[in-house]
């Protein structure tokens, strides 16, 4: 059975490969008084995650930026805390295809969405939350640091050390996303 898991990992990887490669997307970020809106893709299973990001998203509210949270959950039971949170959306493992790629219709309106900034939390780099980061049409993707740069849909990579804290990246992020002003009005 694994093998099989192995082999649809590699195939869905391929496939990723040549989506990524037939999109045309210009990253573009001014500054942080500019951003009206991020996406945040993650690891769901990292249920203890879940407080850090409720804060992160009452920080954004106060700087009136409009935050959506999609993870991906594999598990069987999705967590109580999870359900009626208006700005997170939850993939699960039934909402894949055989290759590990979401196919919901929320996944397709996330990732056609032109979100100011993308941020990924996909610190295990699971292909469901890699397939959704590569392919948005967010205009500046923030992830971690990856040593095989030609292949990364990041923009900007924030290199910490391992073990990283969700709550720790963020205010990294966020640091790096307020220093940043290319001084561009658009």
């Amino acid at each position: 059975m694994e093998l099989f898991k192995n082999i649809r990992l590699k195939i869905g990887n391929s496939i990723l490969r040549n989506k990524v490669a037939k999109t045309d997307r210009k990253p573009h970020y001014s500054n942080i008084r500019q951003v009206k809106n991020i996406g945040l893709v993650w690891d769901a299973s990292k249920i203890d995650d879940f407080s850090c990001l409720t804060r992160f998203f009452q920080k954004m509210a106060e700087l009136k930026i409009d935050l959506r949270i999609l993870g991906y959950f594999h598990g069987k039971n999705l967590p109580n805390q999870y359900t009626a949170v208006r700005y997170l959306s939850i993939v699960k493992r039934e909402e894949l295809n055989i290759f590990y790629h979401p196919v919901s219709s929320e996944t397709n309106a996330f990732i056609t969405n032109n979100f100011d900034v993308l941020i990924d939390l996909n610190f295990k780099k699971l292909l469901p939350l890699q397939y959704i980061s590569s392919l948005s049409n967010a205009r500046l993707k923030v992830g971690l640091f990856e040593s095989e740069t030609k292949n990364t849909p990041f923009d900007l990579m924030m290199d910490l050390k391992s073990p990283v804290s969700t709550e720790d990246y963020l205010n990294h992020v966020l640091h790096y996303l307020e220093m940043i002003n290319s001084g561009s009005a658009n």
